[in-house]
């Protein structure tokens, strides 16, 4: 089914929820939708690493060889952003296409396009969480999957949504990763399989795991914000 923008708004009732450091009901794991969507969370440690690394590193990654740093495994295939994607600069209304596997699940071509937090978000809920460190970077996409992807008539992939909200903490950051997935075959007799969302909730821990393990240096070294990397001796 296509969501209309009432489905969407109440699909969305509790994402503010995500704003606030105290634990959620689905921190981590997967959950039938009473619509029949598939919602898949996951929450990743990422030591050493700041949210504006992570906001960062999405203006910063464009080849598949940056891909496969993220992901040894999964990754497999970046075919490219689109104009509205500005290097070290810009992701917000931009689109990724790109081709990744789950684990067991074979690769499949997805398409991925970024839009501002505040258009899900409660705009003051949002402002009032950044102002007390209650996160440090909102990561909002519409995301779709396999080489006819469904649009609508603003290019976004109709088939779910995904959201990484990255919180500060004295070891770095933690990354709570909420996906909807599943919107176009939710009402019929085949909706997304379970293990579809098993599948993601290792898959977005490993990718951001091995992120965290070189995005520090990579964002010391190439970022163009000014800021110098800590000296450890």
């Amino acid at each position: 089914m296509k969501l209309s923008k009432e489905e969407q708004r109440s699909l969305f009732l509790d994402i503010d929820n995500l704003l606030f450091p105290k634990p959620l009901r689905l921190e981590a794991g997967i959950q039938r939708l009473s619509n029949g969507m598939l919602q898949v969370s996951m929450r990743t440690d990422l030591h050493g690493c700041k949210s504006k690394m992570l906001d960062w590193w999405f203006t910063y990654f464009e080849t598949t060889e940056h891909l496969k740093w993220w992901h040894p495994h999964d990754h497999i295939l970046h075919s490219g952003w689109d104009r509205k994607w500005v290097k070290n600069e810009n992701y917000i209304g931009a689109t990724i296409h790109a081709t990744e596997a789950l684990g067991e699940i074979p690769p499949v071509p997805a398409t991925i396009k970024f839009h501002a937090p505040e258009e899900v978000f409660n705009p003051i809920l949002l402002q009032e969480a950044y102002a007390e460190g209650n996160v440090g970077a909102v990561i909002y996409a519409r995301i779709g999957f396999g080489k006819d992807t469904v649009l609508d008539n603003n290019g976004d992939p109709e088939d779910g949504f995904m959201f990484h909200v990255a919180r500060d903490t004295p070891f770095g950051c933690t990354l709570r990763s909420h996906f909807y997935l599943g919107a176009l075959t939710a009402d019929t007799e085949t909706p997304l399989h379970e293990n579809i969302g098993f599948g993601l909730m290792e898959h977005c821990y490993t990718e951001f795991t091995y992120l965290s393990h070189f995005l520090s240096s990579l964002y010391y070294a190439e970022n163009k914000n000014g800021d110098n990397a800590p000296l450890p001796w």
